[in-house]
């Protein structure tokens, strides 16, 4: 639970019009109004590249903590955001994103995980992580690591923001997911032939990502339901196996 916050500002006061860093603290300023956290003040220093974000300090039970170590064989794996986010910005970045695609991942970037992880500790989920630099396949592999299992991610399943495969198809993929791919790729088996571009959708890094959760069979239905009731994206993408540890299998 988020109590307060505090600003932290880099930003070329000399190069760009000051209106620019207004925007970007009334931004924040807002999604921390929305987050239920007081802004308490800050830090700004005059940078050479526009950087800007906020240390936050919370509380949470000792005995509530939900960690990547807890998944158990047969939970369900959930994501509760679409990912494409890498490769939309990077299609952005080169001109070549169309206009509609821009507004799907701002809003998708923009969305708070609060609700979600709300709905988890009522129910009462087995692991969690969220989904962020490391891609859906360097986060699954952080959780099957911690837990000494293996997770099974079906490629047909994962929800997928509209044209990123396109983009994709295209070579508009971020640095950091051919990094994963180079990185986490040898502990990755495919069962079955899956697109360069759904591959590469696999490794892409995700900026303000969903959360990534393993849930027993038995909460699996009222989770669901839960975050269906609020509106919110929540996919099964997979399950839990029993090993070999620190492995993950991708089918369709």
């Amino acid at each position: 639970q988020p109590v307060f916050a505090l600003n932290l500002v880099g930003f070329p006061s000399e190069r760009l019009d000051r209106e620019i860093l207004r925007e970007i603290m009334r931004g924040g300023m807002e999604k921390m109004a929305e987050a239920g956290v007081s802004v308490a003040g800050g830090h700004s220093i005059d940078d050479v590249d526009i950087k800007y974000g906020f240390a936050v300090t919370g509380l949470v039970h000792p005995d509530r903590v939900l960690t990547k170590q807890g998944a158990r064989v047969g939970d369900a794996v959930v994501i509760t955001k679409s990912l494409g986010t890498g490769i939309i910005s990077t299609a952005l970045k080169a001109g070549m994103a169309d206009a509609s695609d821009v507004a799907a991942i701002t809003r998708i970037m923009e969305s708070l995980n609060k609700t979600a992880s709300e709905i988890i500790c009522t129910v009462g989920v087995h692991a969690c992580t969220d989904i962020t630099g490391f891609g859906l396949i360097g986060h699954s592999l952080e959780v099957a690591r911690a837990s000494n299992k293996a997770i099974c991610l079906n490629a047909a399943r994962i929800p997928v923001l509209n044209n990123a495969l396109e983009y994709a198809a295209r070579g508009l993929v971020p640095g950091g997911a051919h990094n994963n791919r180079e990185f986490y790729e040898s502990r990755v088996e495919y069962k079955k032939d899956i697109p360069p571009e759904l591959r590469d959708l696999l490794y892409d890094p995700q900026t303000s990502g969903g959360l990534l959760i393993t849930v027993a069979v038995q909460k699996h239905k009222d989770l669901m339901q839960k975050f269906s009731e609020k509106g919110l994206t929540a996919v099964t993408v997979g399950e839990v196996l029993e090993g070999p540890a620190g492995h993950i299998y991708v089918t369709t």
